[in-house]
């Protein structure tokens, strides 16, 4: 979450909304509308600071998470809670990040909500001042959002989820995308046999040249061959590779979709197909332009392609996308909205189709 903007490589105002289930013209490269509905999570919510949504399935509803205060890092961020049950979003909850004891000024960093086939679903957060201090707790809750355990720590040398959902592979193992930012940023992934209670810490293969690189996004091809995409400080999208179930990983390489140093979701549909939703924007040091979010597809887990633009106005942030595929096959996206807001776009996946014509992007393996 920190802004740092030194590169390896060169290269407000609060709305209250209404619209619920909003059907919007948007298209994709079939000519249909891939969105279904568009919403703003809490539309009543006041706050000056909105950021970093998270959203989960549980027992028939969608659950979402996010950050919400006076100001990001603020010692009054917490992480706040909304269910849609029905056709609505619930009002949303406070559950996490209260001022600490003493003053000092903690924050709360990266909601991280999993729901695992069997047990509770699990919200993971961090709170500290700065990178070194962070401390990766982690909630239960046994009635699908609606209440939640006091926070318990995880294990020396666990970090938790950076931002984005852990993922549970056929074999019954949940890999979880991490990474440190206290002595320069560096990604690893955490392993649980245990449906998330413990975990084991494995990092990716050190390449040529160190890689400023966070936040992993785990993509799953199935029999144990895993990809993980993560955010950089080097003008573009890096992947790594794992063939043993995400025990060991391959050195991190670049693909050819632009990356600004912004947070991305990534995800395996039922259909096979690779999901992508990311600023694809140029990097600038010093800038922090996350104007444009838009769904990458890929078809072969080699290249993509730009099929929608979610959401594209200048002067504007839309950033740190969380994305979902729900039992009945629909698309959920979650996505900070001018970070005052938390916004909630649902996709048909049989409409996100890439053009015959289309030129293909290849990555950099």
């Amino acid at each position: 979450m920190m802004r740092q903007t030194s590169s390896a490589f060169r290269h407000i105002s609060f709305v209250i909304l209404y619209l619920y289930s909003v059907q919007i013209p948007a298209k994709s490269e079939s000519g249909f509308s891939a969105i279904l509905s568009t919403e703003i999570v809490n539309p009543t919510q006041n706050v000056s600071f909105c950021h970093a949504s998270t959203i989960a399935y549980r027992d028939g509803n969608l659950v979402a998470a996010w950050l919400a205060g006076s100001k990001e890092a603020a010692n009054d961020v917490g992480v706040w809670v909304a269910i849609f049950s029905g056709n609505h979003w619930a009002d949303p909850v406070r559950v996490a990040g209260d001022r600490s004891r003493d003053g000092g000024a903690l924050t709360t960093i990266n909601p991280v909500l999993f729901s695992p086939q069997k047990g509770p679903m699990m919200l993971f957060y961090s709170r500290g001042k700065l990178p070194a201090d962070w401390h990766p707790l982690r909630m239960t809750s046994l009635d699908g959002g609606r209440t939640w355990s006091k926070p318990v720590a995880l294990g020396l040398g666990v970090s938790g989820p950076a931002k984005n959902k852990p993922v549970e592979l056929s074999n019954g193992i949940v890999i979880s995308g991490s990474s440190t930012e206290n002595d320069g940023w560096k990604v690893h992934f955490e392993l649980s046999n245990d449906g998330g209670n413990s975990w084991e810490v494995v990092a990716p293969a050190v390449g040529p040249r160190p890689v400023q690189a966070i936040q992993p996004a785990i993509l799953d091809h199935g029999h144990g061959r895993l990809q993980a995409l993560v955010r950089t400080k080097s003008g573009f999208i890096f992947s790594t590779r794992s063939s043993d179930w995400g025990k060991t990983w391959s050195a991190l390489s670049p693909i050819s979709i632009p990356n600004p140093n912004s947070g991305l979701d990534a995800l395996t549909l039922s259909d096979g197909r690779d999901l992508v939703v990311t600023n694809p924007l140029p990097y600038v040091e010093g800038g922090w332009d996350r104007h444009r979010l838009s769904i990458f597809v890929s078809v072969d887990h080699q290249t993509y392609r730009n099929v929608l633009d979610l959401e594209n106005t200048v002067n504007q942030e839309f950033s740190y996308p969380a994305i979902i595929q729900s039992p009945d096959g629909m698309i959920h996206v979650t996505y900070t909205w001018k970070k005052t807001h938390i916004k909630h776009v649902v996709l048909d996946p049989k409409r996100l189709r890439m053009s015959h014509r289309a030129v293909q992007v290849t990555t950099g393996h």
